[in-house]
């Protein structure tokens, strides 16, 4: 089982994309909501040099928004 991060905030549709796949194909991860949490924000940033969300940590990959397709080869997803 992998180490599954994601870095997310409330009103994110791409967030919300991200945690429907992620119980589509029964993926463990964890929240970190960083619109309250400002450790998780300062987590997310450094991570992906970036501002935006969502950021994903798989075993220390890190995929910045919903890359459907870089997901599903990180986690040994087949179609």
């Amino acid at each position: 089982m992998k180490n599954v991060i994601l870095y997310s905030s409330p009103t994110c549709h791409y967030c919300h994309m991200a945690k429907d796949f992620f119980a589509e194909h029964n993926i463990l991860y964890t929240e970190k909501d960083v619109a309250s949490d400002s450790e998780a924000r300062k987590e997310a940033i450094q991570k992906s040099r970036q501002m935006g969300v969502p950021v994903i940590d798989i075993d220390g990959e890190i995929v910045v928004g919903f890359a459907k397709l870089r997901l599903e080869k990180l986690l040994d997803i087949t179609a």
